[in-house]
């Protein structure tokens, strides 16, 4: 249970870290291999590209999950704590039935990639590991966005 947990509170993160470390490590051999040695590494731009992308999908459960997506708080600031309330659980609901949408979507595509069987020109992977990142990052925005929910409706009976 102790596992579950941590990986409730830091999937996002630790993933996040991680794809940064290796993006910073990969495009610094790059730079010394193309300005010291006079050579490029042809696989490096192609690797970084693809876990920005893995990074760009991971990011959006991981900002629901912290409460740090773009919002218009000058707005809500002028709310009372009631009607803040409604308007948070109204967002998180609209924001839901679009990640379940875009979900869906998602299938589509990655179904796509997996049928057309196209891989990547300089590492050889199956594009549809790349695909795969919308549907894995929406997977997380909805869970992510159901426990704010579930907080949400927690706080206001307690209040």
């Amino acid at each position: 249970m102790d596992i579950i947990r941590w990986l409730d509170k830091n999937i996002e993160k630790v993933l996040l870290c991680i794809f940064l470390g290796v993006m910073v490590v990969v495009m610094s051999i790059q730079v010394i291999a193309r300005y010291v040695f006079n050579s490029s590494l042809s696989w490096s731009e192609e690797l970084t590209r693809y876990l920005f992308i893995w990074s760009a999908f991971l990011s959006l459960p991981f900002t629901i999950r912290y409460g740090i997506a773009l919002k218009i708080d000058q707005f809500l600031t002028l709310l009372s704590k009631n009607a803040k309330r409604i308007v948070n659980i109204i967002g998180h609901i609209l924001m839901l039935v679009f990640f379940i949408f875009m979900l869906l979507q998602s299938l589509d595509v990655v179904q796509s990639a997996i049928n057309s069987g196209q891989k990547s020109p300089a590492l050889g992977l199956p594009m549809y590991i790349v695909q795969v990142s919308s549907t894995v990052g929406f997977t997380l925005a909805i869970i992510r966005t159901v426990q704010s929910l579930i907080n949400y409706f927690k706080n206001v009976q307690e209040a």
